[in-house]
């Protein structure tokens, strides 16, 4: 009784983004915010880190419980860095 979680791994929660206007950013599966201010936010996420920079950025909802991240202000970039490499599909043309 009491042991559901008993310790094991979970599974890494679904990430989806959602941006809508450049203005407002909706971001679940959200594991730790790094760092942010008004040029850049810093999210750790199941697929690696993931870097939104922009203007006026504000954090408006932040729920780590749940994963979720809302963001308002001028987006102007999304880059992931570490994570996960498959390879992909540009990976297998230049090999």
């Amino acid at each position: 009784m009491g042991m559901e979680n008993g310790g094991a791994a979970q599974a890494p929660r679904a990430h989806t983004i959602a941006l809508n206007d450049r203005r407002k950013l909706c971001i679940t599966g959200v594991e730790d915010v790094d760092c942010f201010n008004e040029q850049i936010v810093v999210l750790q996420t199941p697929l690696g880190t993931l870097t939104v920079t922009g203007a006026g950025l504000n954090v408006s909802q932040l729920n780590l419980e749940d994963g979720r991240v809302a963001l308002e202000g001028e987006v102007d970039a999304m880059e992931y860095t570490g994570g996960k490499k498959k390879g992909g599909v540009l990976g297998r043309l230049f090999r």
